[in-house]
């Protein structure tokens, strides 16, 4: 058996980066920028007014003077003239500041009557004018590789820019495996256990940016396995599910090798999820989950969503770790890293992690009641209350 850390740096290795394709910026939502975008200009472009008020020149700012209003700047409807002494020019918040004027006296801090306006006593001195180029210079950039967020959408929107090259989402073909299953909705299963962990692993890995699909279930055969992994040749990575430990039935190794698999692992020090393989299949990577649904969904977290972070140019790192104090005690681990299955407690500036005393890799109630997965090292100790722990928030990546 290999580390979890071990296992990692196998997959990445196994795992290309994946290929980039132009997008309209409107639908890269969520996707990874593959290329850096730079700003052609200032932003903002000139001079804007922070606040609804008159744009005057300092000198005229004293409490009561009297001004002439001459124009009036609006968004998008500049004044076309210039600021002068003895002159105010009613200004709105974004409009563009005439030139000449040195700062906007808000409306408060004035009474307006007729066309012109008198300063009021106890004015602030605070200009209200936001400079061309308060934001970001022309030059400034967005590097690259990075997760498009909607302010991050809104940033290079504001840059001009209406198409950006992102990495393609990885393709993932899912394979579920066994006699004993049934697909979801299938009226006669009352014999059968529905093939559930495909939707699950298909969620996590489209959350992780990929496109994932869950082929027809491979039946313990080695014809039914080889058609399985011919319909996914397509695929930028085969997912299999089930089938791939050491019983009589678990035929999913032994007839991927024959056709080609080239074995990089098998077999991790992890709880739950020992029996996890992975390869590469004519040039495509493969990893081959466990059939319990938890530890199927538990690996996805670990070890399929760090994979296509890395296909997707994101870099090679396991799932971010954060430490929060115990509720309860719990005993000694064992000889595997163990991500145990936990709720928060607490309010949010306070929180503590309360490990489910049912930790079994069939119990995927326990695991939809899980805000975390608390990760024990090998061999760790007894943990007391309140002491501190690390783990991974299920979703945060």
């Amino acid at each position: 058996m290999i580390s979890v850390a071990q296992a990692l740096d196998h997959i990445f290795d196994l795992v290309p980066t994946i290929d980039c394709e132009t997008v309209e910026l409107a639908s890269s939502s969520g996707r990874v920028l593959a290329e850096t975008v730079e700003a052609a200009r200032d932003q903002p472009p000139y001079a804007t007014s922070a606040m609804d008020g008159y744009a005057v020149l300092e000198n005229d700012v004293r409490p009561g003077s009297v001004l002439n209003v001459i124009g009036e700047s609006a968004a998008g409807r500049p004044f076309q003239g210039c600021a002068g002494p003895g002159a105010a020019i009613r200004i709105f918040t974004g409009a563009r500041v005439p030139e000449g004027a040195e700062r906007v006296v808000i409306q408060e801090d004035v009474t307006a009557a007729g066309g012109t306006i008198t300063v009021r006593d106890g004015i602030d001195s605070n200009r209200y004018i936001r400079p061309a180029g308060g934001d970001y210079g022309a030059g400034s950039r967005v590097p690259a590789p990075r997760v498009l967020r909607p302010s991050t959408l809104s940033l290079i929107a504001s840059m001009n820019v209406g198409k950006v090259s992102v990495y393609r989402k990885p393709d993932i073909a899912i394979i579920p495996t066994g006699d004993e299953l049934s697909m979801p909705g299938d009226p006669d299963s009352d014999q059968k256990i529905i093939a559930s962990s495909g939707l699950g692993i298909a969620a996590i890995l489209e959350s992780a940016g990929a496109t994932p699909r869950i082929m027809p279930i491979a039946r313990d055969r080695a014809d039914s396995i080889e058609a399985g992994f011919h319909l996914a040749s397509d695929a930028d990575m085969i997912v299999t599910v089930g089938g791939a430990s050491e019983g009589d039935h678990d035929l999913v190794r032994p007839v991927a090798e024959r056709m080609g698999l080239r074995l990089f692992f098998y077999k991790l020090a992890m709880r739950p999820g020992k029996p996890l393989m992975a390869g590469v299949f004519h040039e495509k990577p493969v990893i081959g989950l466990p059939g319990n649904p938890v530890s199927a969904l538990v690996c996805s977290y670990v070890i399929l969503v760090p994979a296509v972070r890395a296909m997707l140019g994101l870099g090679r790192s396991a799932l971010p770790r954060k430490r929060a104090p115990l509720a309860e005690r719990i005993p000694s681990n064992g000889p595997r890293e163990h991500y145990m299955r936990a709720v928060f407690q607490g309010p949010d500036n306070e929180i503590s992690l309360r490990i489910f005393n049912r930790q079994d890799s069939s119990l995927m109630s326990v695991l939809d009641q899980a805000d975390a997965l608390v990760v024990r090292p090998p061999g760790d100790p007894e943990r007391k209350e309140g002491e501190l722990v690390e783990y991974c928030e299920l979703g945060a990546w």
